[in-house]
């Protein structure tokens, strides 16, 4: 049984077709939320058949504003929504078979940055301003921004992380414009998280990584907080949000809690 209940609650989780972002889908899920699933590929995800699947690019507009439109026609209203969509991770190695991720940012690829700002930052500001728009009447709402580490921290990728600190940037300054309606805003931040890229990779160690189901739980305990509105504008670390709603992960574990010093 789920600790948190989100029965009566509509979601929207972007970019979950896997990794974290179906991890949330599925934890809001078996929290009682009604949730919507969007992703280029969600028609081939695992998730469960109550999971609403909707085929959305995030980088393009209209594509977008028919999801959110779907939502509305079929629900009403939207109460969590979870920024999750992003880009850039795609051919981190050349045509010449090259390992372009870590280079310097002088020979990283231009692509990479149109990637990350439009599939990544832009994405998730384009999707709150419909969230907004349906949040804002109802004087109540919660959007969560997956964050990370490298937005305080060189981690190797100077385009990744400018575009991690403009999300927690987006995080502060829409949580000023919204936190007077009702409306909180974080960003969130996993640790090591199991997903199937990361695992596939097999080169880190997983002994005390998180599920993305766990990244979810902490979305929930957030979104069934009465008093969600004193994180607003914040920066959260997924595994602190754990000793302070009291979950865990799958297994029962508690996975440790990462500082800037750790990652």
């Amino acid at each position: 049984m789920e600790r948190f209940s989100l029965r009566g609650q509509v979601a929207l989780v972007t970019g979950a077709s896997r990794g974290v972002g179906r991890g949330v889908a599925l934890a809001l899920r078996h929290s009682g939320a009604i949730v919507y699933a969007t992703g280029r590929t969600i028609a081939r995800a695992d998730l469960e058949p109550s999971i609403h699947r909707v085929r959305c690019d995030h980088t393009d507009d209209a594509a977008v504003r028919q999801a959110f439109e779907r939502i509305q026609s079929e629900q009403g209203t939207l109460h969590i929504l979870v920024n999750n969509a992003w880009g850039g991770y795609e051919r981190m190695v050349d045509e010449t078979g090259r390992f372009t991720w870590t280079a310097p940012f002088w020979e990283q690829p231009a692509w990479r940055w149109e990637a990350m700002m439009s599939a990544g930052v832009r994405a998730a500001f384009v999707a709150s301003q419909h969230a907004a728009r349906m949040m804002t009447p109802l004087h109540r709402g919660l959007i969560v921004n997956i964050s990370f580490w490298a937005a305080q921290k060189y981690l190797r990728n100077v385009i990744y992380g400018i575009s991690k600190a403009a999300t927690d940037k987006l995080t502060s300054d829409t949580a000023e414009e919204l936190n007077s309606y009702g409306v909180s805003v974080v960003s969130l931040y996993p640790g090591l998280v199991k997903t199937e890229a990361v695992v596939g990779a097999g080169i880190f160690d997983l002994a005390t990584a998180e599920t993305p189901e766990f990244v979810g739980r902490a979305v929930a305990a957030l979104a069934s907080d009465p008093k969600v509105a004193r994180w607003s504008g914040r920066v959260l670390v997924a595994a602190t949000l754990a000793r302070e709603y009291g979950f865990t992960d799958l297994d029962g574990r508690l996975p440790p809690v990462l500082t800037r010093d750790d990652v």
